[in-house]
């Protein structure tokens, strides 16, 4: 390891997997900020129709589903938003002659305001009229209207309330007829081949229902939303099926339709619904209490490879790469290093099921971690607080260090001390203490491992770094050739493990 300052580069990566609402007039999605969101008059609690008696898999297979399809299409309806855009014209429109020639007024760099409108579905969930869908539907929506069944009547609707964390959204309209709420299944009951109904409107074409098998449970790591444990099915589900019904075969609701996995756009055979278990605890805490409260423990989990779980003495779990200071993990003495492996009786697999676990949990419960440090299980007691989600910002500048020789495990990284100047460029927070990484040898480990500029090393070895000289010391003291390295970078910690035996 050495101290030399390097510009600073960043890289970026496109995903594919697409929500599936569908705009209308080739007009692009409705994505944007959150909606102000109109509360009813009077708040009642919200009375659901909930079946949670095992699905009968002993029953032999349908020759038709029309039965249970007849039972549960009155159920899902067609959501329309629209929302007013203003389009920005480009600089050569500044050409009063080309302004002339297209009318466009002389006061401003805008063409008239365009609205743009969504297609979506929706479940009706209580005969008052509150009617389920996905965030991304009505995101950013100037207004929202539902249709039921094959009556061209619009009723107008109101967002009652929003959980963009997992991409749910509730509804409220006053109907003039008698609606028809769906039953809501129990969805941690599915066993991967069951078979399932996606109901919805694909593409506005009206209402349509496909038939598939639940592919997998519990998906996640799909960069849709946070709070990800996605029901995957092979039933054909299209632009226009957001926030419509997959239901089981005795006609419940199990799962509101919320992505698909596509490179060109359409189908391809992997389609993801939000559990209704998930769905359901959050439209009950948003009518009820008008906002949705969940549990925080207090960590930065991390996902375990094998070079980590070699490290760390577990296979299984999520490794704790940060600990929120003063919160329920930090009072409970959990440490950075730790791997959490159960909260209660469930076994907690990756990252991503302990936050999922933690999330469905209330603020204030009481809940037993167990959790493995230096290859020793031990248990914990600790009590969740209130989650508050923060932004996590991007890095925009460069780090600065001294030049000097390199030596010890990371060959090839320079590192310097955090500057004021770095700390607002970077928007490193205060807390955060360590030496700044300034250059990475493109052929070297470290950068194979990922290690790049801007990262902010913490700890070597589970041994704090507190500064530049810190980091190069302990990197010759470290026989290696493995080395595990605690990162910070743009908002988030996590483990690496760097091995420099070249094999």
């Amino acid at each position: 390891m050495k101290n030399s300052p390097r510009p600073i580069t960043d890289h970026s990566s496109v995903r594919t997997v697409l929500p599936f609402a569908v705009c209308l007039a080739l007009l692009p999605a409705i994505h944007a900020a959150a909606p102000s969101h109109a509360k009813p008059a009077e708040r009642t609690p919200l009375k659901l129709q909930v079946d949670e008696n095992p699905i009968d898999r002993s029953a032999p297979e349908r020759v038709s589903y029309a039965p249970i399809v007849e039972r549960t299409a009155g159920s899902v309806v067609y959501v329309y938003s629209s929302k007013e855009v203003r389009t920005q014209l480009p600089e050569f429109f500044n050409d009063p002659q080309f302004r002339r020639f297209f009318g466009i007024p002389d006061d401003g760099n805008h063409l008239p305001d365009q609205v743009q409108h969504g297609l979506g579905s929706g479940v009706i969930i209580s005969a008052d009229g509150y009617i389920l869908t996905n965030n991304h539907v009505v995101e950013g929506a100037d207004e929202v209207k539902v249709s039921i069944g094959q009556s061209s009547k619009r009723y107008q609707a109101t967002v009652v309330g929003t959980d963009t964390l997992a991409d749910v959204a509730v509804l409220k309209i006053e109907p003039d007829e008698s609606l028809k709420p769906a039953t809501l299944g129990d969805s941690d009951q599915l066993k991967v081949g069951d078979a399932v109904l996606a109901i919805g409107d694909p593409f506005g074409v009206g209402q349509s229902v496909s038939r598939g098998i639940v592919s997998a449970l519990g998906r996640g790591n799909l960069g849709i939303e946070a709070i990800e444990d996605f029901i995957q099915t092979d039933a054909a589900i299209n632009p226009g099926n957001s926030g419509g019904a997959l239901i089981d075969t005795a006609g419940r609701v199990i799962g509101i339709n919320a992505a698909i996995l596509s490179r060109s756009g359409g189908f391809a055979g992997v389609g993801f619904a939000v559990p209704i278990n998930l769905v359901r605890l959050a439209a009950q805490q948003i009518v009820d209490t008008g906002r949705v409260s969940r549990g925080f423990l207090g960590v930065a989990p991390q996902r375990l490879t094998p070079e980590l779980a070699t490290q760390f003495g577990t296979d299984r779990g999520a490794l704790i790469a940060e600990v929120t200071p003063g919160s329920a993990a930090e009072k409970a003495g959990l440490q950075i290093g730790d791997v959490i492996t159960k909260i209660n009786e469930t076994e907690i697999r990756d990252p991503r099921q302990l936050l999922v676990v933690i999330s469905q949990l209330a603020p204030e419960a009481k809940v037993t971690v167990q959790y493995v440090r230096d290859g020793h299980t031990q248990t914990a007691s600790a009590t969740l607080t209130r989650r508050t989600d923060e932004k996590t910002t991007s890095r925009t500048g460069r780090g600065e260090g001294e030049k000097g020789s390199d030596v010890g495990v990371l060959n090839g990284v320079a590192v310097g001390d955090i500057s004021p100047e770095a700390r607002q460029q970077f928007q490193i927070p205060e807390r955060i203490q360590g030496a700044i990484i300034t250059s990475v040898d493109p052929d070297s480990a470290s950068a194979r491992q990922g290690l790049r500029e801007g990262d902010v090393i913490i700890s070597l070895d589970r041994k704090p770094v507190k500064n530049a000289a810190e980091a190069v010391r302990l990197s010759t003291e470290i026989k290696g050739p493995k080395v595990t390295v605690l990162l910070w970078r743009e908002g988030h910690s996590q483990f690496v493990v760097i091995d420099e035996s070249g094999k």
